[in-house]
């Protein structure tokens, strides 16, 4: 009998909007869920722990802002900070996944793939740039068995 997949939560944090996605029953897809809207990060860690415990999620999986030369500056530091406070929230593990790149991917996702006008991509794009870390991630754990 195949063992049940993991339910994962990812997140793109952001200072006024993070966006959250969740893996499918089969462990196999990453699907958007929206933003948590707020410029407060301890009511938004509480918001993004209250959907971890909503949806069941046994990781949460936050997307790492690693600087393109692989080291890590002010947006790590923040990331971290925000993750502390989840923690606050809930016992889930959290883990990192390096996210470089994730956002510019999504904007070019919503532009050349669906025709989304730019100015158009802010209700959108952070939980698509949530959705891509989250499918990363498990494609990578998905790869290492």
């Amino acid at each position: 009998m195949a063992q049940k997949a993991k339910k994962l939560l990812g997140v793109d944090y952001g200072m006024a909007r993070t966006g959250l996605a969740h893996s499918d029953d089969l462990g196999m897809f990453a699907i958007a869920m929206g933003n948590v809207k707020s410029y407060n990060p301890v009511k938004a860690a509480a918001e993004v722990a209250q959907k971890a415990i909503e949806i069941g999620a046994e990781i949460i999986v936050i997307g790492k802002p690693m600087n393109m030369d692989g080291t890590s500056g002010e947006k790590v530091k923040l990331t971290e900070e925000f993750a502390a406070l989840i923690s606050e929230h809930t016992d889930i593990p959290i883990v990192f996944y390096d996210e470089r790149l994730s956002t510019v991917s999504a904007h070019r996702i919503l532009s050349e793939g669906m025709g989304v006008k730019a100015k158009k991509h802010k209700n959108v794009v952070d939980s698509l740039a949530a959705e891509i870390i989250l499918q990363s991630y498990m494609d990578s754990q998905k790869n290492k068995i």
